[in-house]
């Protein structure tokens, strides 16, 4: 029965160390470009045969290349690819 007190304890104390590393401070601007390249990516996988057949399967998706996707998703991704697009562009 002790053991197992000390293990929740040291499990515990594991997890609040891990809690206060992973609290990060982001400005706004860091935010909003995260969150585009996150869309970016699912854009590039759910568009990939339509768009961007002709690009790397595994591109790493990064700010230096998303104006490709935009440009990719307008010509070719139909009206549900330009709206995307479109909220990239924000």
């Amino acid at each position: 029965m002790e053991s197992r007190s000390q293990i929740n304890s040291y499990l515990s104390e594991i997890g609040r160390k891990g809690g206060e590393k992973s609290r990060r401070i982001l400005d706004s601007e860091d935010a909003k470009n995260m969150v585009r390249i996150r869309e970016a990516k699912r854009a590039f996988k759910k568009y990939y045969a339509q768009c961007f057949w002709f690009m790397r399967e595994d591109l790493e998706i990064n700010l230096e290349n998303i104006s490709e996707i935009i440009n990719g998703l307008r010509q070719n991704g139909g009206r549900q690819g330009f709206l995307l697009a479109a909220k990239l562009c924000q």
